[in-house]
């Protein structure tokens, strides 16, 4: 019982101490966080703001070419079942796309829905 007791006192006395040493940790960021709020910002000087009132000198504007966008799985798709007199379907669009049945079957619906496409037989698909 007695050294119950004991062990009891010592975690007494290590709360202790660890509440002081929090405490102490607490008040020290406390003090950063005032220090940081009270500091005004720094006023420009008379040289960067008689710089920044001089027009800056007029820039060159140089053409740019702009990148075509990559063309959507669908406009490759349209592409290709336009090109076709006989129509295409749905195997020989997965061969020449690479794309898988889902998506090829997914992409004609929708332009047949749209009007974009229209069914010359069973499968087989040509523009409009």
């Amino acid at each position: 019982m007695k050294s119950l007791t004991k062990d009891l006192q010592a975690v007494t006395r290590e709360l202790k101490a660890l509440t002081k040493k929090t405490e102490s940790l607490v008040k020290a960021v406390d003090k950063t966080e005032k220090a940081k709020a009270s500091k005004k910002p720094k006023a420009k000087t008379k040289v960067k703001a008689k710089a920044a009132n001089k027009k800056a000198p007029a820039k060159k504007k140089v053409a740019t070419k702009k990148k075509a966008a990559a063309p959507t799985a669908t406009d490759q798709v349209l592409k290709i079942v336009k090109r076709s007199k006989k129509g295409v379907d749905v195997p020989a669009l997965m061969k020449n796309t690479g794309f898988d049945e889902k998506k090829v079957r997914n992409i004609v619906s929708r332009a047949f829905s749209q009007g974009k496409i229209k069914r010359t037989g069973r499968g087989v698909y040509v523009g409009t």
